[in-house]
């Protein structure tokens, strides 16, 4: 598969990129490169291969919930860099 300019732009503008029409042709040629081996790897037989979950055959161990003295109102606020009486103070982020 060959990229070309309007693919490039398409996929510049979807991913947030801003770059001159040096860096441009650059990119096209790396795109390129990296479909062109991806595609390789519709090559490969996987007739006989069963389709991984996950890369690791390792299984999680789930702990049991249990109920335990939860965090006092005051010890949270301890070493809050910034607070009120009640409540943590972080700046704005909102208008």
């Amino acid at each position: 598969m060959k990229i070309d300019k309007e693919l490039l732009n398409k996929t510049a503008h979807l991913a947030r990129l801003e770059f001159d029409d040096s860096a441009a042709e650059e990119m096209m040629s790396d795109m390129t490169k990296i479909i062109t081996w991806v595609e390789k790897l519709n090559e490969v037989d996987t007739e006989n291969v069963a389709p991984l979950t996950t890369m690791s055959h390792e299984i999680n161990v789930l702990r049991n919930d249990e109920v335990k003295p939860h965090l006092s109102h005051e010890r949270a606020l301890k070493n809050a860099p910034k607070k009120d009486a009640d409540y943590f103070r972080v700046p704005k982020v909102m208008e």
